[in-house]
């Protein structure tokens, strides 16, 4: 018996030790590309670059028009998938009841998330560019990007309406709410975390996306509204980054842009933790 017992406090320190190591090595790598990328790229950060278009007959660089794609193309997207995945998500929890339905719509959800986004680009350069006639553009890319991130915020809004205790609900019956009144009054207050967080969520992976934007949104450089911005092709932050690193060989505006990118994904990751602490200490209050 003291045989064993020893043999499993010598298993339980290891597998100990090799966690740590593990998590040890996750961290150093993760801190060494962050600290890496800023370094490299701070210093060619600029106001002159974040501020103006580039020209080819002056040579003069600018990431104005990248900065603009990416914020039309990020509301474009939330626009569209935030009704539908928060709408799919209550419909599943609150009124769909028949189990096969659930799991069919449930496992494509989780398909269309392990799909690499290099297919999304070619099926929304076949189906929005092509078949739907919206050519090459901002729209394109942006519906692409609806279809890749619906799993994530019906899956987070599922989480989230599950939390909600049965006893509200019934509560709320007994006092005479309709369902709908009880989802929008009660149920839906109640898990606006986790809306929250898929919001968020959807956002950095927007922000990082650029495997299927070259195939639907394209690569020019041009200063438009919103309106025409949306309606012609236009490269997003990370695309940019692509076509200054690979084909221009502009290095230093590439690490530039990876550096905007890192900060603005420090600044969505600790959003949505101070999103998720907050309506903790809420709920808790």
């Amino acid at each position: 018996m003291q045989k064993t017992s020893r043999k499993r406090k010598c298993y339980a320190v290891v597998m100990r030790a090799l966690m740590g190591l593990a998590a040890g090595l996750s961290a150093a790598l993760a801190l060494f590309l962050v600290i890496y990328v800023l370094a490299k790229g701070l210093p060619n950060l600029s106001w002159r670059l974040l501020s103006t278009a580039p020209s080819y007959l002056t040579g003069e660089i600018g990431i104005l028009p990248d900065l603009l794609n990416t914020l039309y193309i990020v509301m474009a997207t939330l626009v569209v998938v935030l009704p539908l995945g928060v709408g799919a998500a209550v419909y599943l929890t609150e009124y769909a009841t028949n189990r096969r339905l659930i799991a069919a719509i449930e496992y494509a959800a989780e398909t269309l998330s392990g799909i690499p986004s290099i297919i999304y680009g070619l099926v929304g350069m076949l189906f929005f560019c092509q078949f739907l006639g919206m050519q090459t553009s901002l729209l394109a890319g942006a519906l692409t990007l609806v279809i890749m991130n619906l799993p994530t915020v019906m899956r987070t809004t599922q989480e989230s309406l599950k939390t909600v205790p049965q006893s509200y609900r019934e509560g709320a019956f007994g006092l005479g709410a309709g369902k709908w009144r009880t989802i929008r009054t009660l149920v839906l207050p109640g898990c606006v975390d986790g809306i929250l967080t898929g919001c968020i969520l959807s956002v950095g992976r927007i922000l990082g996306e650029s495997a299927a934007l070259l195939f639907t949104a394209g690569f020019a450089h041009a200063v438009n509204g919103i309106l025409d911005g949306l309606t012609s092709a236009g490269s997003t932050l990370t695309v940019a980054l692509y076509i200054y690193a690979k084909e221009q060989g502009e290095f230093g505006v590439a690490f530039a842009i990876a550096a905007l990118l890192m900060l603005l994904t420090l600044l969505i990751n600790l959003a949505a933790t101070l999103v998720g602490s907050y309506f903790k200490r809420k709920k808790r209050l």
